[in-house]
C-alpha cells in the first residue's frame, strides 16, 4: 500500500488555459470513439478485478471462523485453494488491464500525436516563422506526453476507484454496519491528513522541476556547437560555470527536501493505516456498543478497510488530473484548430507534360494581420525555358516571389498560373515535383550524403546519385571522404563548408528533376571564390529549365533573359542586364552601389561595348 499517487493541486495556469480556450466533453469523447471496444475491455476487467479482490477477506473470514476453530481441513484446503486462485486471476487480470489500457491510451495517442504533426505540417511558412522556436516541439512531446500519463493512468484510475471504494463499501456494510460507520468517521481525517503532506511534496516536485529544467537549458546553451564557440569566444566560462553549480546545489537541496518530504508522507500513511485498525480493534473490545464481531469478521473488515484507503486517495486527486488533462488538451485542441492558410484543392488539376510557362496575374501579398501589401498588383510572365532575375533592395518583397511561386503562401489576390493552370489547383506533392528550389541556406538532414540525397528522388540508383554530384561538382570531393556517400554530415550540415552543402543541395535538386527552378540569392552566403566554383553547377541545373533567380549579387545575373527591378512590392523596371545599365535607372544604380561596395570597376563598364 505504499504509494498513494501524490496529491495535487488545481495549477493556476490550468485553470487560465482553460478560461481562455474552453475543451468541450465531446471532442474528448471523440479522441476515444475509434478505440471504444478497448475502452469497454477495459472497465469490464476493472470490474472483474474489483469483485475478484474482495474474495479475499470473505474467504479469510470463512477461514478463521469456521475451518480453523472446526479443524474442517477440507474447507481449509478449499479456502486456501481460494485465497491462491484470488491472487493468481488478480495477477492475470492485472496483466490484460494494463495490457489493455497502456495499448489503448498509446492508440489514442498516436492519433492524436500525428493528427498534429499533419496539420502542423501543412500550415504556411508565415506560421513557422512568427512561432516560437521549440513550441511546436513542446506540443508535440511534452503536452501530448503529459497528456499520455494522464490518459493512461488517471482514465482507468476513476474506473477502478470508483469500482473498488464501491464494492469495498458495501462488503464493509455487509460485514459489520457498525464498524463501517465508525470508519466513516476516522478514515476522512487520516485521508487528509496524508493529503496535506503530499501537497507538500507537489510544491517541491515543482520547484525541483523549474531547476532542472535551468539546468537543462543551461546545459543546451553552454555545451552546444554554437553555445561552446561563444562561451571561448566571450570569455564567459567561469560565469556560466557559477550560475549552473548555483542551479546544481539548490537541485541537490530541494532533493533533500522532495527525499524528507515523502519519508513525512509515508510516516503519516504509516501512522493511519496502523491508527485505523487499532480504534477498529478497540472498537470490537466494547461489543454493548459494536455487537459481537467474530474474529474471522475482524480480521477480514480491516483488510477491506486498508483496501479503501488508496482508492479514496485517487479520486481526491480526479479534480488536479482532469483539470490539468483538459488543460494540455485546449492546448493541443489550438494547434488542431488553426486554419489551414494553403489548403489542398478540392477539385485538383493534373500537372502533365509541363513546359514551364509561368504567369504571375496582378498579384498581391500581405500577411495575416498586416496592413501594407509586401507585394502590390505584381505581373508578369517567363516564357517556358527561359530565366527571369528579380532583383532590388532587401525588403522589396524578392523572396515572396519566389515562395509564392511554390506555393509556401497563396496570393491575397491575383492568381499564379503555370501553363496556365492555377498552381492553387494543383496538389501540394505534384507541384513540389514540378518546382524545385535552391536557397541561400540549404538544410541538410543529420545523416549521410545518401539519405540527403535520396529525398530528391528516393527511387535514383547508385549511377544516378554519382551523376548528380559529379553536376553539381562536388563528386570528387565526396569520393575523397572515407566513407563516401555514407558519410555523416552532421546538425544541419555543420561537418561540410557553405559551398559543400549547397552543392549537396543542387545535386538533390537535380535528382527530384524539376520542370521549374527558383534560385532564392543561392550564391550570396558564399564568398566570391566559391560562388564562382558553384556558378557552372548552376548553370548546368538551369540549363533548359524555367528559372526564378532571386538575386542578391548582380554579377550572378548576366546571363539572364529578363531582369525585373522590384521596389516597394512592384516591378519598376524590366529588360536585359545591359538594357537596364544603359537605361541608368534604378538597377544601374544598384549595380553601381554593388560595385563600389566590393571596389570593383563598375559592371556598367564591364558590359558597355
Amino acid at each position: 500500500m505504499g504509494k498513494s499517487g501524490g496529491a495535487r493541486r488545481v495549477d493556476p495556469a490550468d485553470r487560465a488555459q482553460l478560461a481562455e480556450s474552453p475543451v468541450r466533453f465531446r471532442r474528448v469523447l471523440a479522441l476515444f470513439r475509434p478505440h471504444w471496444l478497448r475502452m469497454v475491455l477495459v472497465v469490464v476487467v476493472i470490474i472483474e478485478a474489483s469483485l475478484v479482490a474482495l474474495g479475499q477477506p470473505l474467504l479469510i473470514r470463512t477461514l478463521v471462523d469456521r475451518a480453523l476453530p472446526n479443524g474442517n481441513r477440507t474447507l481449509l484446503l478449499l479456502c486456501v485453494f481460494g485465497l491462491v486462485s484470488v491472487a493468481a486471476t488478480n495477477g492475470i487480470l492485472g496483466i490484460v488491464q494494463a495490457w489493455l489500457t497502456t495499448s489503448a491510451g498509446q492508440a489514442v495517442m498516436s492519433d492524436l500525436r500525428t493528427r498534429v504533426f499533419d496539420h502542423v505540417q501543412n500550415q504556411s511558412m508565415d506560421f513557422f516563422t512568427r512561432t516560437r522556436g521549440g513550441e511546436i516541439q513542446s506540443r508535440l512531446t511534452n503536452d501530448i506526453g503529459g497528456l499520455q500519463a494522464i490518459v493512461t493512468n488517471t482514465a482507468t484510475s476513476i474506473v477502478t476507484s470508483l469500482t473498488t471504494v464501491t464494492a469495498t463499501l458495501v462488503a464493509m456494510l455487509a460485514l459489520s454496519p457498525r464498524l463501517t460507520i465508525l470508519s466513516a468517521i476516522v478514515l476522512p481525517p487520516a485521508v487528509l491528513m496524508t493529503r496535506r503532506v503530499a501537497v507538500l511534496r507537489k510544491d517541491i516536485t515543482a520547484a525541483r522541476q523549474k531547476t532542472l529544467a535551468n539546468l537543462t537549458g543551461q546545459i543546451n546553451e553552454s555545451l552546444s556547437v554554437n553555445g561552446a564557440l561563444l562561451t571561448k569566444t566571450l570569455g564567459i566560462a567561469e560565469s556560466r560555470s557559477s550560475s549552473f553549480a548555483s542551479d546544481s546545489r539548490e537541485l541537490a537541496n530541494l532533493e533533500v527536501r522532495f527525499r524528507m518530504a515523502g519519508r513525512g508522507r509515508m510516516a503519516t500513511m504509516d501512522f493511519a493505516f496502523a491508527a485505523i485498525p487499532a480504534l477498529v480493534y478497540l472498537a470490537a473490545g466494547f461489543p454493548e456498543f459494536m455487537g459481537e464481531i467474530s474474529l474471522g469478521t475482524l480480521i477480514a473488515f480491516t483488510t477491506l478497510q486498508a483496501n479503501v484507503f488508496k482508492p479514496l486517495m485517487s479520486l481526491l486527486n480526479l479534480g488536479a488530473d482532469w483539470v490539468a488533462a483538459l488543460a494540455l488538451l485546449s492546448r493541443i485542441f489550438g494547434y488542431l484548430d488553426l486554419p489551414v492558410e494553403v489548403e489542398e484543392p478540392h477539385d485538383p488539376q493534373p500537372l502533365e507534360n509541363v513546359r514551364g510557362r509561368v504567369c504571375f496575374e496582378k498579384v498581391t501579398f500581405r500577411y495575416t494581420g498586416s496592413e501594407s501589401n509586401v507585394l502590390d498588383g505584381v505581373s508578369l510572365t517567363i516564357p517556358a525555358g527561359h530565366t527571369v532575375a528579380i532583383v532590388g533592395k532587401t525588403g522589396s518583397g524578392k523572396s515572396t516571389i519566389g515562395h509564392l511561386l511554390a506555393r509556401l503562401a497563396d496570393p491575397t489576390s491575383g492568381r499564379i498560373t503555370i501553363d496556365g493552370v492555377d498552381i492553387r489547383q494543383v496538389r501540394s506533392k505534384d507541384l513540389s515535383r514540378t518546382v524545385g528550389i535552391v536557397n541561400q541556406s540549404p538544410y541538410l538532414t543529420h545523416s549521410s550524403i545518401r539519405e540527403n540525397l535520396l529525398m530528391g528522388n528516393p527511387r535514383a540508383t547508385e549511377e544516378e546519385l554519382w551523376k548528380a554530384l559529379s553536376t553539381a561538382q562536388i563528386s570528387d570531393l565526396v569520393r575523397s571522404l572515407p566513407e563516401g556517400l555514407e558519410t555523416v554530415v552532421g546538425s544541419h550540415g555543420l561537418r561540410l563548408s557553405g559551398g559543400e552543402k549547397q552543392r549537396i543541395a543542387i545535386a538533390r535538386t537535380i535528382l527530384s528533376t524539376p520542370q521549374l527552378l527558383i534560385l532564392d540569392e543561392a550564391t550570396s552566403a558564399l564568398d566570391t571564390q566559391t560562388e564562382h566554383q558553384l556558378q557552372s553547377a548552376l548553370d548546368a541545373l538551369t540549363r533548359g529549365r524555367t528559372t526564378l533567380v532571386i538575386a542578391h549579387r548582380l554579377s550572378t545575373i548576366k546571363d539572364a533573359d529578363t531582369v525585373c527591378v522590384l521596389s516597394n512590392g512592384r516591378i519598376i523596371e524590366q529588360g536585359t542586364f545591359t538594357e537596364l545599365v544603359e537605361a541608368g535607372g534604378a538597377f544601374a544604380q544598384l549595380a553601381d552601389e554593388e560595385a563600389r561596395a566590393t571596389d570593383e570597376a563598375p559592371l556598367a563598364q564591364e558590359d558597355t561595348p
